[in-house]
């Protein structure tokens, strides 16, 4: 009995051993320890050169006097900092973000009938990478600061956006071949070739062509008139030359972001928001910055006039309103949407739907009339129309309605039912539109509670992940509208589809992995402690001191110890 006893005591002192501080350490979530864990690094890391001279001492919002101009000095450097990054990457000649073939840029591309470069290549991707994250971290800085701090000039905001894009200017065409599809359909244009009948393999061996993706080099344009005569315009200032026409069409969408950025404010302001906070999340967005401006995508001229035309509308001039977003929906058709949306809104609200057919049709009459002087003046005409769906020749596993045919596709053939994959995808890609139309119907339907830039949003992002391809510049047509209403689970959405939309599809990954795995080792941890130190080192303290976790006594006390909660305090989750 004594030994039973014994074993009965030790087995209870032991058990009471170990479960003590096993309760102690489940009573703090395992985020914030993590989170704590981080904490001391980052703090141990921002102490020591170089990084104490980059990111300075701590200032928050409350203990900034005046308009809180230095709140974002910080930020614009380091987002200044990782464009000239990303643009540094993207210039070497392995570079798999952006077209290296001879005559595609300037420089950083091989000499014709020459291999491209190996050097540098894997710290190029690592740049790149690095670069991205640390453009986001900028950001999402801006965003909090604004957040916390309202009427920050929206001036001081624009000077971030011009020191962010500055090295782009310099930077070849990211992440996309689309603007070289531009350069020869310009070509097109200027020798009197209808590209809404022919693809660019019509103009055979010119440089031109030789760039454009093979996908498309018998594909006819879907872009609207208004667009393709400014193409064939640019061709012609630029002399038939490729690089040349490239800077003038990315002076072309930067056009395009500036409209954005113009009207932003006045929306925001005509939506009871702070204009600042509005212009950092649509303006200074990545998706802007990155594919707007550095992809030299169209979508920058349509949105550009759209937004302009619903603040326009804002201010009383619905007309106006509507000839702008007819010139828009003249670059791509989405922006006719805005033509809708201002008619519907035009004599007001809570309206039955008898009253809103007049300014609809009244609306349809102005934009066709705007639509068929373009067709006149260009000598184009309609044919446009009919190659609406030439995207959709893409699939890509990122849009859900292809994803989902490819899969069910797979599912026949392995249970040896053939069906043509065209024929699935066909079903897929309908279904996914109709039931966007259907949700789009009932948002304009009930667009008086709603309220038009949501429901237009909202439309417009349904539009794209229903749609049959998704490519990430897309996105920008929802997350744009989004902003100026962006209440803080919208912001997350905006927050969130821009950050996967930046990366989703980025190419280079299996490339980095490869590299890893092959590349000198110095050269690997180099490349990886700056990455690290690009995760670790804070941009607004006051955003960590937000995320950390907080040892709160039920009054007022001191913070509790790392990984600990003191007595009696309570903890404060996120």
């Amino acid at each position: 009995m004594t030994g039973e006893a014994t074993k009965t005591d030790l087995r209870g002192f032991f058990g009471r051993l170990i479960r003590g501080p096993a309760r102690r350490l489940a009573a703090v979530p395992a985020v914030p320890r993590v989170l704590d864990r981080l904490t001391a690094w980052d703090e141990a890391v921002r102490s020591r050169w170089p990084f104490n001279a980059l990111v300075g001492p701590d200032i928050t919002p409350s203990s900034v006097a005046g308009d809180g101009s230095r709140l974002l000095v910080r930020p614009a450097i380091l987002g200044c900092i990782a464009v000239t990054a990303i643009t540094a990457g993207v210039s070497q000649q392995r570079s798999p973000f952006v077209l290296k073939q001879a005559g595609a840029w300037f420089f950083g591309v091989p000499a014709s009938g020459a291999k491209p470069s190996t050097h540098g290549l894997f710290l190029g991707l690592v740049a790149v990478y690095g670069g991205l994250v640390l453009l986001m971290r900028a950001w999402y800085s801006l965003i909090r600061a604004t957040s916390q701090l309202q009427g920050v000039p929206v001036r001081k905001l624009v000077g971030v956006f011009a020191l962010w894009v500055l090295p782009l200017l310099l930077a070849p065409p990211l992440f996309s071949r689309d603007v070289y599809s531009y350069v020869a359909q310009g070509e097109m244009m200027s020798h009197h070739i209808s590209p809404y009948h022919y693809g660019p393999g019509v103009l055979g061996g010119v440089p031109s062509v030789t760039l454009v993706d093979k996908l498309w080099l018998n594909t006819p344009a879907p872009y609207g008139p208004l667009f393709m005569k400014l193409d064939g315009i640019i061709t012609s200032i630029s002399f038939h030359q490729e690089v040349p026409d490239l800077l003038l069409l990315r002076l072309l969408a930067l056009g395009g972001v500036g409209l954005i950025a113009l009207s932003i404010p006045t929306l925001a302001r005509s939506m009871g928001r702070d204009a600042a906070y509005v212009f950092t999340l649509a303006v200074l967005n990545p998706l802007t910055i990155l594919h707007l401006v550095g992809g030299a995508h169209n979508d920058a001229l349509m949105l550009g006039l759209m937004l302009a035309g619903l603040a326009v509308a804002k201010r009383g001039r619905p007309v106006a309103g509507i000839v702008l977003c007819s010139l828009a929906a003249a670059v791509k058709i989405p922006a006719a949407l805005g033509i809708l949306y201002i008619a519907w809104d035009w004599t007001g609200t809570d309206l039955p739907l008898r009253a809103r057919v007049r300014p609809v049709v009244t609306a349809g009459l102005v934009a066709g009339a705007v639509m068929g002087a373009l067709t006149l003046v260009t000598g184009l005409g309609w044919s446009w129309v009919m190659n609406l769906a030439t995207p959709g020749t893409v699939r890509s596993w990122v849009a859900p309605a292809t994803g989902a045919g490819m899969v069910i596709t797979d599912l026949t053939h392995l249970v040896g039912v053939g069906v043509p994959l065209h024929s699935v995808l066909s079903v897929t890609r309908v279904v996914g539109l109709g039931a966007a139309a259907v949700v789009g119907v009932r948002m304009l339907l009930r667009c008086d509670q709603v309220g038009v830039l949501r429901a237009m949003g909202l439309t417009m992002l349904l539009v794209v992940v229903l749609g049959p391809v998704v490519q990430p510049w897309y996105l920008s047509w929802g997350l744009l509208l989004l902003a100026p209403v962006a209440t803080r689970k919208v912001c997350s959405l905006i927050v969130g589809l821009s950050v996967f939309s930046v990366f989703v599809g980025l190419p280079g990954g299996r490339q980095l992995a490869w590299d890893l795995l092959h590349a000198n080792p110095l050269s690997v941890a180099l490349a990886l402690l700056a990455c690290l130190a690009i995760l670790t080192v804070p941009l607004t303290p006051f955003d960590r001191e937000r995320l950390l976790p907080r040892w709160r006594r039920r009054g007022d006390g001191p913070r509790g110890q790392v990984g600990e909660p003191a007595p009696g305090f309570d903890y404060v989750g996120v």
